[in-house]
């Protein structure tokens, strides 16, 4: 009878756990791939051809192959003029004093001077076209001073390219002993010969005669002069310790009343006293605070900018290194200029160190109409944008009249985080009936976070090849699945909208927002480009599950060579990129 009755129990315990286990493997099995799962309709070809167009490799677009990264207001500086500009004219340039590297000489030359400034360029690239003047004028001004600037042709020494791990173009390397670090100042020659010098030499320099004064006057852009008692002793000290604390500035010192007066001091000034000099609208700053390198600096960093940075190919690095991360941006045509910026210059000079205020010429077709589109500016009155920087890039817009007082108060309240973010929509679709929706700034909650769809989003750009070459799969796709109700695949043009909750890394970039989880990130789709490992990516992470339903028919547009292929496949998945 025990035996019996351990018989019954062990039986009973056995159907309790089988029963379990079906109920747990069919609930998991709902979202899990079965990999018994027929998928090869899925990359059965279709009679389309416009997809077949889109996925020749042919049609790919070189001009655009470096620029699918383009995702935001930096990445216009490094690269956005590289490859749109093919009118833009390679100056006359007199490079007699920059010497040609290439990997037979290059280590023995590096070895043979102890300062040694190099480039790494490219022919066609358009910021190297620019920095080419300037670069060979420091050459020049720099020559018999034991510093030799060189240039080496990346796109032919690829070897060289890779050693010192080149990413873009202009990569400049300065070189002390064999030992290369970046430069890291603007692209002028200016900037160049001042950074050099203050690498090779001592950061603070004296100026005794009159003759120094007026050549370094008449020779340097920005200038910082202290007049002290003595060139020696602890003013000079902190004077010293401040200068190198700024790349791009010269720093000087002078005892001589007559220099301190060229350089327009009160010759009876109290001393220490302190100037900064610039060859801008605001040509004078005077220094009044504690004669310390920390005040100094801080005073130097505020002022040495000009009031208003016009956005240029040149002064597009000053702007985005700088430490100051919020911006004011005037959007302006010519025939605007001579009236709204006088009135931006006047408030930018009543938030020297806090904000950044830039000038973008709307009507110049190099840098101001590109800069314009990436902001959503059209049409051709005067706008104002504020800009917090490329860590969030929020986006705020002024409204109303170019004004003094207004302006000041919308600089407070951007300061103060007060202002409502402006995002890029392009017009809500009329209709929106495709198997591939298509989302907008301004339809993008409604859409994409909606709580009751799973949404697939690609976010593209019109002119990016892989995101061409994409669009036959992902349209494949999306018709595949267009008879799932809590399914949604969606795209948006990255270049014309913008949501808080797109951020695209690159293009095409695709997002994946389960269902009942859009107050988190989404998740990024990093899969095969195919339309089975898509499948396969949306089954696994859909919070709602669903079925597949195989097309009762096979196309009509099957061809016999895609029959044998079929046949004569191995079972494995193929890329249809």
């Amino acid at each position: 009878m025990p035996s019996r009755l351990a018989l019954l129990l062990s039986l009973t315990a056995l159907l309790l756990f089988s029963s379990l286990s079906v109920t747990l493997s069919s609930k998991a099995a709902e979202n899990d791939i079965d990999e018994d799962e027929d998928l090869s309709f899925l990359e059965e070809p279709e009679d389309n051809n416009d997809a077949a167009h889109l996925s020749d490799p042919d049609h790919y677009d070189e001009d655009f192959a470096g620029d699918e990264d383009f995702e935001n207001y930096a990445d216009l500086d490094e690269s956005a003029f590289q490859d749109e500009d093919e009118d833009y004219k390679v100056p006359d340039v007199d490079e007699k004093d920059v010497v040609v590297l290439r990997e037979g000489n290059f280590s023995d030359f590096i070895e043979k001077n102890q300062f040694v400034m190099v480039e790494f360029y490219a022919p066609w690239c358009g910021h190297c076209q620019a920095l080419a003047p300037e670069y060979a004028a420091a050459a020049t001004e720099l020559k018999g001073e034991n510093v030799v600037l060189a240039k080496v042709d990346a796109s032919e020494e690829n070897d060289l390219a890779q050693q010192y791990d080149v990413q873009g173009f202009p990569t400049v390397y300065f070189f002390i002993d064999g030992v290369h670090k970046p430069y890291t100042g603007q692209r002028t020659k200016e900037s160049i010969v001042t950074w050099i010098k203050k690498k090779t030499g001592p950061g603070l320099n004296n100026i005794t005669t009159l003759e120094d004064a007026e050549r370094i006057l008449s020779s340097e852009s920005k200038v910082v002069l202290g007049y002290l008692n003595s060139l020696v002793g602890p003013d000079s000290e902190e004077l010293s310790a401040a200068s190198k604390l700024d790349d791009d500035v010269s720093f000087y010192q002078t005892v001589n009343p007559d220099v301190a007066k060229l350089f327009h001091f009160d010759p009876e000034v109290k001393r220490p006293a302190l100037i900064l000099l610039k060859k801008e609208v605001e040509k004078l700053s005077y220094f009044d605070g504690q004669f310390s390198k920390s005040a100094i600096a801080e005073f130097v960093f505020a002022n040495k900018l000009p009031l208003v940075n016009l956005f240029t190919r040149e002064s597009a690095s000053v702007i985005f290194e700088s430490p100051i991360k919020k911006q004011l941006l005037l959007f302006a045509a010519s025939k605007d200029t001579e009236k709204v910026l006088p009135i931006f210059q006047a408030a930018a000079k009543l938030f020297k160190g806090k904000l950044i205020f830039v000038h973008v010429e709307m009507d110049n077709e190099d840098v101001g109409k590109p800069v314009s589109e990436y902001f959503g500016v059209s049409g051709d009155d005067p706008k104002v944008i504020a800009y917090t920087g490329n860590e969030d890039s929020k986006k705020f817009v002024f409204d109303g009249e170019v004004a003094l007082d207004k302006l000041k108060a919308f600089g407070e309240d951007f300061l103060e985080d007060k202002l409502k973010p402006f995002f890029k929509s392009d017009p809500i679709p009329e209709t929106n009936d495709g198997d591939v929706k298509i989302v907008v700034g301004n339809n993008f909650d409604e859409i994409v976070l909606d709580e009751s769809k799973d949404v697939l989003l690609e976010i593209y750009a019109p002119w990016c090849g892989h995101c061409q070459s994409l669009e036959p799969t992902y349209n494949k796709l999306a018709k595949h699945l267009r008879s799932v109700d809590s399914l949604v695949i969606a795209k948006m043009d990255g270049t014309t909208n913008e949501h808080p909750r797109a951020k695209a890394d690159g293009f095409p970039t695709i997002l994946f927002f389960p269902a009942g989880n859009k107050s988190f990130d989404p998740v990024t789709v990093d899969t095969d480009r195919t339309v089975v490992a898509l499948y396969k990516f949306i089954k696994k992470n859909a919070s709602i599950p669903f079925k597949l339903q195989k097309p009762t028919s096979t196309p009509k547009s099957e061809s016999s060579d895609a029959e044998e292929s079929k046949e004569s496949s191995t079972g494995d998945l193929k890329d249809e990129l």
